[in-house]
């Protein structure tokens, strides 16, 4: 995730490549974010804190602890802290680092196409030019929506881990068409764009997806049969509680740090 945020706003111009700073503790990979995007590397995270003023904290719920109890130097006030993690408050990260802005948010992996979904959520500290900060760089690599920190959470359920579903009906929809003879390339492309297609038609049109779907299925027809089949299935309840699953984890993560 990280690396879509650099991209999209290195692509965009939000920020010049001599403006950005990241930090791993993987050289190797630093050495390529280097070359590909021409912005400074480190493996020192306190280098990071003290240069720089929109600090995103990119790490994986269960290394925060460690990561934020190692920093010796501490942010002041005037510096902004993106917290992308599952599962960590913005009340978690006021506790480690003082009364400074927060502001959380939880985007998806198709950032990396610009075609991301984010919701932000400030802190107790964050002010909304704070939030506005945050917004345009996440704007940079798709949509973004603002929401109450209460609900990041089912966010992550939802747009968060959503990805993953759509993949894996993406998958099934090509087996499907592999099953009754489509080439396998094809049935990719057939699938993904049907996906592309329908997302696009309910963004654009403002119907709702029942009514779009009543637009396909004519009576007696092809359409209206294969719902049949996904009904009998129970392929709503599952999907539902999929993301309910999901929604249930991240609060979880929260509660294990």
């Amino acid at each position: 995730m990280a690396e879509a945020i650099m991209y999209g706003v290195t692509r965009s111009e939000i920020y010049k490549s001599n403006e950005i700073i990241a930090s791993d503790i993987n050289e190797h990979r630093l050495l390529q974010i280097n070359s590909e995007l021409e912005i400074n590397t480190t493996s020192n995270n306190n280098e990071v804190m003290e240069k720089s003023d929109i600090i995103i904290l990119a790490i994986k719920p269960q290394h925060f602890k460690n990561v934020l109890g190692s920093l010796e130097f501490k942010p002041d006030k005037g510096k902004i802290i993106i917290s992308v993690a599952a599962g960590i408050s913005t009340a978690f990260l006021e506790q480690f680092l003082g009364e400074i802005p927060v502001v959380r948010v939880m985007p998806n992996t198709p950032a990396l196409v610009a075609a991301g979904m984010t919701a932000l959520s400030k802190g107790k500290f964050a002010l909304d030019d704070h939030l506005q900060i945050a917004e345009k760089i996440f704007k940079s690599v798709g949509k973004t929506v603002i929401i109450d920190e209460g609900l990041i959470d089912a966010v992550t359920g939802l747009s968060g881990s959503g990805p993953a579903y759509v993949y894996q009906f993406i998958e099934a929809l090509a087996d499907g068409g592999v099953q009754v003879g489509l080439p396998r390339k094809t049935s990719y492309m057939l699938a993904a764009q049907t996906v592309i297609g329908a997302g696009l038609m309910v963004l654009k049109t403002g119907l709702h997806p029942g009514e779009l779907k009543d637009m396909v299925t004519s009576p007696g027809g092809a359409a209206i049969r294969a719902i049949n089949v996904l009904e009998k299935a129970g392929f709503r309840a599952m999907v539902m509680d999929a993301v309910e699953a999901s929604y249930l984890k991240s609060k979880q993560l929260g509660l294990d740090k």
